[in-house]
């Protein structure tokens, strides 16, 4: 069943689309991914633990979707999260989990209207790639920092053959605007052989 919903989620290219196909998915979500061993969140969290010495800065969780990457920044000590997502129905399954301070509805690919600093680090996980944002999002939430904030994304196997995924990240390196902390492949959902890179951002 998870192939089917990937099937469908890189089919879906309009914004309405997506947000019908997440608000579908939502009751079944945090199963089906579980029973395909998502490993993205707890190794983005565990990630971003080695590049944050403060547990108690505010970190926001773009694309927050159920919850998941909130549950697993919480279980590596963090204690302020805020979370967004494009779903009301996500959204609903994130309230039940209760790790966030605050959890509002954002408009797909479009940043938080948030001043540049008001997070310490930002997580984007699973939030851009075919059938969900573009990677140009990237763009929007580097502006949303400040001077040593962090990104934290994830780019699975699909997105990244993308065309433009990889120069985008580039573009920032390349000029200075960002220093590249974390890089690493590994597991993203094991059971249906697919992985994922963790990338963490410093804004310059």
């Amino acid at each position: 069943m998870a192939d089917t919903f990937l099937d469908k989620v890189y089919g879906a290219t309009p914004p309405e689309n997506v947000c019908e196909l997440y608000d579908a998915w939502a009751p079944s979500y945090d199963a089906e991914v579980t029973e395909n061993g998502y490993a993205t969140p707890a190794r983005a969290a565990k990630a971003l633990a080695q590049h944050l010495a403060s547990r108690d800065v505010p970190i926001l969780d773009y694309g927050c979707g159920t919850g998941l990457c909130g549950v697993a920044l919480q279980t590596v000590g963090f204690k302020v999260i805020d979370g967004c997502d494009i779903s009301t129905q996500m959204l609903a399954r994130a309230t039940d989990k209760a790790v966030y301070r605050t959890l509002d509805r954002v408009d797909f690919d479009a940043p938080p209207d948030i001043a540049p600093g008001t997070y310490a680090a930002i997580t984007a996980i699973g939030v851009m790639g075919a059938g969900a944002a573009p990677i140009s999002l990237l763009d929007g939430l580097m502006s949303k920092l400040a001077k040593g904030g962090k990104l934290v994304f994830s780019q699975n196997d699909l997105a990244r053959k993308r065309r433009g995924s990889m120069a985008r990240i580039h573009e920032h390196l390349d000029t200075g605007s960002a220093t590249l902390l974390h890089a690493k492949v590994g597991p993203h959902l094991p059971g249906i052989n697919l992985k994922s890179t963790i990338y963490i951002l410093e804004k310059n």
